[in-house]
C-alpha cells in the first residue's frame, strides 16, 4: 500500500491541535499571544485546504488525496482520510468558518480566554475529522470528540441559562451517537460473517448488499436488516440536523452559546448530520433510503413550515434565527430526498449556504449584542441611522437568507425545488410557502431593528463597524455573491460524486460498479494529479445513473 508522501488532509486536520498546544505553554497573561496564535493556526488551516479544490478532480466519484495506514489491526480499524465532492465544500467551510470565529471573539471574549481558545481549536479538528474519516471507528472517535469543546463552550461562555442548553445539547447528541454505534457494530459484525474479513473501512463495507428483505412486521410497515441499521443511523443524523421533531435542543443551545460558539454550530455542526445521510444512508441502504422517502418528505415539510411560522412570533433575534435554521435544514433534508442530480446537488450546496448565510445572521446578532447587551427586537429600531455600514451588511445576509436572486440561497433553493417538483409537485408547492414565509419572517424582523424612529435613547449612541468586525461580515458577503453568480466552480466538483450516489440507489447495489476501492488499494501517483485512487474510468462508463421519468438515460 503507498500512498503520497504529503499528508495535506492530515495536515489541514491537525494543525489546530498543534495550536492547542502552543497555548497551553502560554501564560495566561498574554491574552494577545493566545488570540494571535489561534487565528494563526486556523489562517494556516484555512491556507492549506485552499490547496484541495485547486487540485481536486472533478471528472471523477473517486476519494482524492487519501492516507491509509493500519491503526488497529487485531479489530480492523484503519486511519483512512479521503476526500470526495460531497465533503470538499464543507471541509472548506470549516476552515472558512473557524477563522471568522476566533476573529469575532477577540474582543467579546475576556473570562477564561486561554480555554476558550483551546476548544475552540479542538472543535475545528474534530469537525474536520467528521468530513475527512473514511473509517467507521475513526469517524465516531472524530464525532465523540466534537461534543466535548462545544459543551464547554456553551456552559463556560454562554448566557443565562448556559448549563441547562449545554447539558440538552450534550444528552441529546449523546443518546443519537449510542444509537448510530449500534447500526456501525451490526454491519462491521455482518461484512464479517459475509466475507471473513472483519473491518470498519467504510469503503468496502459499502461493497457489501444488506438484506433488503422483511424480518418482522410493526403496525403494518414490514423492517429488514437494511431498514434498522438505516434508522440507527437516522437517530443519530436527525438529532444533529436537527429534525422535527429532534430539533427542541437548537433553539436553546443557540440562544446561550456564544456568537463563535453559534456559527460554528449553525454553520458547521448540524451539516454534519445532512452529511451523514449522503455519505452513509443513502449509498450503503439505498432500498431502506426508497423505504423511508415519504416519511423523510414528510418531516422535511412540517420543519420547513412549522420553523417558520415559529420565528414570526419570536421577540427575541437570536432564537428566531436559530429557529430559522430548523427551516432551512428542512429544504437541505427535502432536496436530498427527493434522490435525484437536482435535488442532491441543490442540498450539498444550501448547506454551504446555509452556513454562510446563518453564520452571519449569528454575527450580527453578536455584534449588536456587544454594544447594547440584549437581542430582544423591540428594544432596537432606527439603527440604520446610527449603523449604515453595519445596516447595509445585515441586509445583503438578510436577503441572502431569503433566497433574492444574485445571491447563493437562491441557487440552493431552486435546485431543491426543481428536485421535489420532478418527483412530486406538492412537495414543491408545500416547500415554497416556507420561502414565502422565510421572506416575511426576515423582511420583519429587519423593519423593526434597522428602521423607523431612533426612540431609545440607549441606541443613540451606538457606533458603527470598526475594521475588524468589517474583517468578520465582508467575506462572508463576498461568498454569497460568487456562489449566487458564478456556482458553477462548485457544482461540477460534486456533480460525479453525485452522479455515484444516484447511481447506487436507482439501480440497487447489484447493478452497480464497485465503489471506490479500499485503502489496501491506494497507490501513488504524480503529483500534478493529486492523491486519488488509481485506475478512474469516465464517470458515465463506470456509474450510468437510471434515467428518471421523462429524461433520456445519462
Amino acid at each position: 500500500m503507498n500512498v503520497l508522501q504529503f499528508p495535506i488532509l492530515s495536515l489541514i486536520a491537525y494543525l489546530p491541535l498543534l495550536g492547542v498546544f502552543l497555548i497551553l505553554v502560554l501564560p495566561k497573561e498574554s491574552k494577545g499571544g493566545i488570540r494571535w496564535s489561534a487565528l494563526a493556526f486556523t489562517l494556516a488551516s484555512f491556507a492549506a485546504s485552499l490547496w484541495l479544490p485547486a487540485h481536486f478532480d472533478a471528472s471523477t466519484p473517486e476519494m482524492q488525496f487519501v492516507e491509509a495506514f493500519s491503526w488497529i489491526p487485531t479489530i480492523g480499524v484503519t486511519y483512512l482520510f479521503g476526500l470526495d465532492g460531497i465533503s470538499l465544500w464543507l471541509v472548506m467551510l470549516t476552515t472558512f468558518l473557524s477563522v471568522i470565529a476566533v476573529i469575532c471573539s477577540w474582543e467579546s471574549i475576556t473570562m477564561r480566554l486561554k480555554e476558550y481558545y483551546i476548544f475552540l481549536l479542538l472543535l475545528e479538528t474534530g469537525m474536520l475529522g467528521v468530513f475527512f474519516s473514511l473509517d467507521f471507528f475513526l469517524f465516531y472517535v472524530f464525532w465523540e470528540v466534537m461534543l466535548v469543546p462545544m459543551y464547554f463552550l456553551i456552559g463556560v461562555w454562554g448566557s443565562e441559562r448556559r448549563l441547562y442548553s449545554a447539558i440538552k445539547f450534550f444528552l441529546y447528541t449523546l443518546f443519537g451517537s449510542v444509537i448510530m454505534l449500534l447500526g456501525i457494530l451490526a454491519v462491521y459484525y455482518y461484512h464479517g460473517a459475509q466475507t471473513g474479513a472483519y473491518t470498519f473501512d467504510v469503503l468496502r463495507l459499502m461493497k457489501v448488499s444488506y438484506p433488503s428483505t422483511p424480518l418482522f412486521t410493526l403496525l403494518g410497515v414490514p423492517f429488514s436488516f437494511q431498514d434498522l441499521v438505516w434508522l440507527s443511523f437516522f437517530m443519530s443524523f436527525a438529532i444533529k440536523v436537527p429534525m422535527f421533531p429532534f430539533h427542541t435542543w437548537l433553539p436553546d443551545a443557540h440562544t446561550d452559546a456564544p456568537t463563535a460558539g453559534s456559527v460554528i454550530l449553525a454553520g458547521v455542526l448540524l451539516k454534519m448530520g445532512t452529511y451523514g445521510f449522503i455519505r452513509f444512508n443513502l449509498p450503503m441502504f439505498p432500498e431502506a433510503t426508497k423505504h423511508f422517502v415519504p416519511m423523510m418528505m414528510t418531516l422535511s415539510i412540517i420543519a420547513i413550515i412549522y420553523g417558520a411560522m415559529v420565528c414570526m412570533v419570536q421577540p427575541d433575534m437570536k432564537r428566531l434565527i436559530a429557529y430559522s435554521s430548523v427551516s432551512h435544514m428542512g429544504f437541505i433534508t427535502l432536496g436530498m430526498f427527493a434522490l435525484n442530480a437536482q435535488g442532491i446537488q441543490g442540498s450539498i450546496i444550501q448547506m454551504v449556504n446555509h452556513g454562510l448565510s446563518t453564520g452571519a445572521l449569528f454575527l450580527i446578532v453578536g455584534l449588536i449584542y456587544d454594544r447594547r447587551h440584549t437581542r430582544l427586537i423591540s428594544e432596537l429600531g432606527g439603527l440604520s441611522k446610527q449603523m449604515p455600514i453595519y445596516a447595509t451588511l445585515f441586509a445583503i445576509i438578510m436577503l441572502s437568507s431569503m433566497g433574492l436572486p444574485g445571491l447563493n440561497g437562491f441557487i440552493g433553493e431552486f435546485l431543491i425545488l426543481v428536485g421535489a417538483f420532478k418527483v412530486n409537485y406538492l412537495w414543491a408547492a408545500f416547500a415554497v410557502s416556507g420561502i414565502i414565509l422565510g421572506a416575511a419572517y426576515m423582511l420583519w424582523l429587519y423593519q423593526r431593528t434597522m428602521f423607523g424612529a431612533l426612540e431609545n435613547p440607549k441606541n443613540a449612541a451606538l457606533h458603527d463597524l470598526g475594521p475588524r468586525e468589517m474583517t468578520t461580515l465582508v467575506p462572508i458577503v463576498i461568498m454569497c455573491f460568487w456562489i449566487g453568480l458564478y456556482p458553477s466552480p462548485f457544482l461540477s466538483r460534486m456533480e460525479a460524486s453525485v452522479n455515484f450516489i444516484l447511481a447506487r440507489i436507482h439501480q440497487g447495489q447489484a447493478a452497480t460498479a464497485q465503489p471506490p476501492p479500499s485503502a489496501s488499494s491506494v497507490r501513488s501517483l504524480s503529483p500534478e494529479r493529486s492523491r486519488r485512487v488509481e485506475g478512474v474510468v469516465p464517470v458515465a462508463q463506470r456509474h450510468p445513473v437510471a434515467a428518471l421519468p421523462g429524461e433520456p438515460s445519462r
